[in-house]
């Protein structure tokens, strides 16, 4: 296993800059997400981690050991890709067979482990099948063997689900979770989702535009992000932002003026999530324009004072119709001042 740092990594290609000066450290069996929209530079990221991408600037250190030379080959690194990438005219055996190739290993002492991985990952019965006689999800698992069977010490996962059908992701998001916490490995996945991020990694990094916006559990990420492209990327439904001003412990926004616990001036944005809006409770009054019932929640979206608003509710039915003037209250808000970022001391005077 290993500790992996950045110092100072960039990676450009002539006048674009696909990553931005990064300091990053994650620790000795850490499963960390590397998450954002596409370009936002985190599989470059990855790659130059893999030895894929070379650095423009800054080092690479796998234990303290600059690894900026090291060919792809010889960094120990496990990567699963996107795509699979198993190759077609092969047994799911010779697939998981083929990164030892270079390893000084007996026939039967690498026939040995990948067997023990293959029914690690649960793929033992299917090792005399090629890839188009497998599913999807099980060439996943092959994949993941085949990454495995080197026994790396750092875990790179490129987007493993995303060609996974809904109900097969969530089965594959437990399993290399129960895979990463029964080995022990440093794991980096890169993804877009933030459902596989939140679920899946002890930490998440979230990226745009070739930087870092900030690191934490997601529930930090959730609850107390440091920038307005944060919060919108966290969450589903996504969060409610509001433009407005504030002006001392006033804040103006829509046709509503609501108390600050801490004064605040210029223009800002409120950002509510859709759980904080208390459909029922006393405050301002909001006509129902739309409705969306998932079953075990609704999501209602409102006509307000403060402007369009969603409000999630939990209850198997909805409680209110389309058309429907119904009173909420705010549970809890954010506060961003006009550059983007939270204003943490500044956030709504909220009745108990």
């Amino acid at each position: 296993m290993a500790v992996v740092e950045l110092n100072g990594v960039t990676k450009s290609w002539g006048d674009v800059v696909a990553v931005e000066p990064t300091d990053l450290r994650i620790d000795n069996g850490e499963f960390v997400a590397i998450l954002g929209p596409s370009g936002c530079g985190k599989s470059t990221t990855l790659f130059m981690l893999a030895g894929i991408y070379a650095p423009t600037a800054g080092e690479i250190s796998f234990d303290g050991a600059v690894v900026n030379e090291v060919e792809a080959r010889d960094r120990n690194v496990g990567i699963v890709f996107q795509s699979y990438a198993l190759y077609p005219h092969m047994t799911a055996r010779e697939n998981i067979l083929f990164p030892l190739r270079f390893k000084k290993l007996s026939r039967e002492e690498a026939d040995t482990r990948a067997r023990a991985i293959a029914d690690l990952v649960q793929v033992g019965e299917l090792l005399g099948r090629k890839p188009s006689e497998m599913s999807g999800g099980q060439q996943q698992r092959v994949a993941l063997a085949r990454a495995l069977v080197k026994e790396p010490q750092l875990l790179l996962l490129d987007e493993p689900l995303s060609n996974l059908d809904a109900s097969l992701r969530l089965t594959m998001r437990g399993e290399i979770r129960r895979l990463q916490r029964e080995l022990a490995v440093t794991t980096i996945l890169v993804t877009h989702d933030q459902i596989e991020a939140t679920t899946m990694a002890d930490r998440i990094i979230c990226m745009s535009k070739g930087r870092i916006e900030q690191i934490g559990t997601a529930d930090e990420l959730y609850h107390r992000p440091d920038s307005l492209f944060v919060a919108g990327f966290i969450g589903s439904p996504p969060i409610n932002l509001l433009e407005g001003s504030a002006s001392g412990l006033a804040l103006r926004v829509g046709e509503a003026t609501l108390p600050l616990a801490a004064p605040a001036s210029g223009k800002v944005t409120l950002g509510v999530r859709p759980e904080a809006v208390r459909l029922g409770k006393q405050g301002m009054t909001a006509r129902v324009d739309d409705l969306e019932p998932h079953g075990r929640e609704t999501i209602y979206y409102l006509a307000s004072p403060l402007g369009a608003l969603r409000a999630l509710e939990p209850g198997e039915s909805a409680r209110f119709r389309v058309g429907d003037s119904v009173e909420f209250g705010l549970e809890r808000a954010l506060l961003f001042d006009a550059r983007g970022r939270r204003i943490a001391d500044a956030t709504l005077k909220l009745a108990a």
